[in-house]
């Protein structure tokens, strides 16, 4: 039937035909994207301009062309706020898309980086190693910190799986997920108790989650390791749309399931590892951001899911970021206090709906 419609719409280009319906979907996804990337920079300008030293929009163009402006001012904004948005915008991405990923290989739609315990593993070994580097007087580098996280991240995920296999309840995994979390948060804070008077401060402030005190050296590094794996995720996008219709048919059509699951696991780790070592661990945004890129595209291709995701993280991270430094300024809320605001319902939606559908 959709041949013949097919056929008939290259020979007769009859109205409402399949080629029609394609081309007002495609048109809806670039659409969406355009809105996304619109989003993405309005947000990251309001980033740049606004906080306890308001910067007019004109003089912050004036400063990006590199014309003569307040010497204190342009240092505000090329040392401090622009790094800082840039990081949200690469890590609020990232978070989003290891969301997808995850909710993508578990098949459960309240799947992420946070629920399932993944950013609090990176966040045990990540103080581990901030504390014992810090004791010996050691500086700790960028690649210290993303490793430290991604072996976090692994040891939590082998739990997760090892759980996953044993039970089927999407509730009980979720369960599972924040005791492994809990677990991990528990050493965590028992780390910190162990460190220097002033090393807490920063551990504490930096467990809570929190994108202050961003470097250039910082963007650069979570820029290469964030890019490269979007486009290593990117070009899985044909095996993953065969994976989300069974094992059955993703084998029918070449796709080798194990070396699959096995790179969904390594680079939902990988990012979960990067956003977890410059920012601390980050509530609700992997599963929100991608539900509701999901009802904004009204699709699961992940041709258009993964650009769209990383988009709707960033716009999502940068929007709560304006709100943490705002608020209550001058002081600071930590950044999941603002995502679980606005990701909390979202999750609670997505559990009434699931109930609902089951028990419809």
């Amino acid at each position: 039937m959709v041949c013949k419609e097919k056929e008939l719409s290259r020979h007769f280009h009859l109205p409402g035909t399949w080629s029609d319906k394609k081309r007002n979907r495609t048109y809806r996804y670039l659409m969406v994207l355009i809105f996304l990337g619109i989003g993405a920079l309005l947000f990251f300008l309001l980033n740049i301009c606004i906080g306890s030293i308001q910067i007019p929009l004109s003089n912050t163009i004036r400063i990006l062309a590199g014309q003569k402006a307040n010497e204190t001012i342009a240092k505000i904004l090329w040392d401090i706020r622009l790094p800082r948005a840039a990081a949200v915008l690469i890590l609020g991405g990232a978070l989003s898309l290891a969301g997808y990923l995850l909710q993508t290989f578990f098949n459960n739609p309240i799947a992420g980086p946070f629920v399932l315990g993944i950013s609090s593993g990176a966040k045990m070994v990540v103080a581990l190693v901030m504390v014992f580097f810090m004791g010996k007087n050691i500086r700790v580098t960028s690649t210290t910190m993303i490793l430290a996280a991604f072996i976090g991240s692994m040891i939590s995920m082998g739990f997760v799986l090892l759980v996953s296999r044993r039970i089927n309840s999407m509730s009980m995994l979720v369960v599972s997920g924040v005791m492994i979390g809990y677990i991990c948060s528990a050493i965590t804070e028992l780390v910190i108790t162990f460190a220097d008077d002033a090393d807490i401060v920063n551990l504490h402030n930096w467990s809570r989650g929190s994108f202050s005190g961003m470097t250039w050296e910082n963007v650069k590094v979570m820029a290469v390791v964030v890019f490269l794996t979007f486009f290593a995720i990117f070009l899985m996008s044909k095996p993953l749309s065969a994976y989300q219709l069974g094992d059955a048919y993703a084998r029918s059509m070449g796709v080798n399931i194990r070396i699959l699951r096995i790179c969904i696991v390594l680079f939902s780790s990988i990012l979960s590892a990067c956003i977890v070592a410059f920012a601390g661990p980050i509530s609700f945004v992997g599963i929100a951001a991608p539900h509701l890129v999901k009802k904004l595209l009204n699709t699961i291709e992940p041709i258009w899911m993964i650009p769209t995701c990383f988009l709707g993280g960033s716009v999502f991270c940068l929007f709560c970021d304006l709100l943490a430094k705002t608020i209550l300024a001058p002081t600071e809320l930590s950044i999941s206090t603002v995502t679980a605001i606005f990701g909390a319902p979202v999750v609670l939606w997505i559990m009434i709906k699931k109930r609902k559908g089951n028990h419809g």
